[in-house]
C-alpha cells in the first residue's frame, strides 16, 4: 500500500474531465465513472489509489500527504495559496474571477469610484488582494453561497465571484465591470511526493502535458 501513486479527483463539473485526462495518459480509471458512493478507489495491481472529494478539499489533502497529486481548479489554489507544487495547466473548467455591480449602479462607473465600499465573495483572498494592489480599501464580506443577493438587499455594494459564461450574472441584473484572472483546472503536487515518486509522477505528467498541449480551453 506505501507504494501506491495516490491522486486526489474533485467531485462536481470538474469530475469526468480529470478521469479523462487521466485515462488519455495510460492510467487504469476502472470504476471511476460507475454510478456509485464510493470515495476511495484502490487498484493495487495498477499501483493507483484514487480519492474524490471536494473541490476545496484537495489542496489540503495534497499538502499534507494524503494525495501525492491532485486535480483542482486555479481559483481553488490562489483562494487557499497552499503549499503545493503545481505542474500542469489541463485547460478545462475555464472560468473567471470578476469583480460585478447592479446593473443600476454599473454604467460608466470606474472601480475606483468604489473605494470604502463593502465587497461580498466566497474568495476573501482573492478579493482582498486584489483590492490591495488597485490602492482600494473594502470591507470584505464572506459568504458560502448566493453572494448574487448580496447586492439586491443591501449587504454589499459589489461581488467577486467565478463565472464561465455569465449567465447567473444576469440573471441577478449584476454586470462584470473587472477581470481579475482567468482560473482553468490544474494538476497539483505534494512536494515530498514528488521528490519520492518522481519516477512515478514525472512520466506522468510529461504524458499529461502532451495530451493537453494542442487541446482548446474549455469551460
Amino acid at each position: 500500500m506505501r507504494n501506491l501513486l495516490t491522486i486526489a479527483l474533485p467531485k462536481g463539473k470538474l469530475y469526468g474531465d480529470a478521469v479523462d485526462i487521466l485515462a488519455e495518459a495510460g492510467l487504469c480509471v476502472d470504476g471511476l465513472k460507475e454510478d456509485s458512493r464510493k470515495m476511495v478507489f484502490t487498484n493495487e495491481k495498477a499501483g493507483l489509489k484514487y480519492i474524490i472529494c471536494r473541490p476545496t478539499d484537495i489542496p489540503t489533502f495534497v499538502e499534507y500527504g494524503a494525495a501525492d497529486l491532485g486535480i483542482v481548479g486555479k481559483d481553488t489554489i490562489v483562494e487557499q495559496d497552499k503549499d503545493l507544487m503545481e505542474l500542469v495547466d489541463l485547460r478545462f473548467g475555464y472560468c473567471r474571477f470578476v469583480v460585478a455591480l447592479p446593473e443600476v449602479t454599473a454604467h460608466g462607473r470606474d472601480i475606483s469610484q468604489f473605494n470604502h465600499r463593502r465587497v461580498a465573495t466566497k474568495f476573501p483572498n482573492v478579493a482582498e488582494n486584489y483590492f490591495r494592489q488597485r490602492g482600494m480599501q473594502v470591507e470584505v464580506i464572506k459568504l458560502h453561497g448566493n453572494i448574487e443577493l448580496a447586492p439586491a438587499v443591501g449587504l454589499a455594494d459589489m461581488i467577486v465571484d467565478i463565472v464561465s459564461t455569465g449567465r447567473t450574472l444576469r440573471e441577478n441584473q449584476l454586470v462584470a465591470i473587472e477581470d481579475i484572472f482567468s482560473a482553468t483546472a490544474r494538476m497539483v503536487a505534494n512536494r515530498v511526493s514528488y521528490r519520492l515518486k518522481h519516477s512515478r509522477i514525472q512520466p506522468l505528467i510529461e504524458e499529461v502535458r502532451r495530451n493537453v498541449k494542442d487541446k482548446e480551453v474549455r469551460s
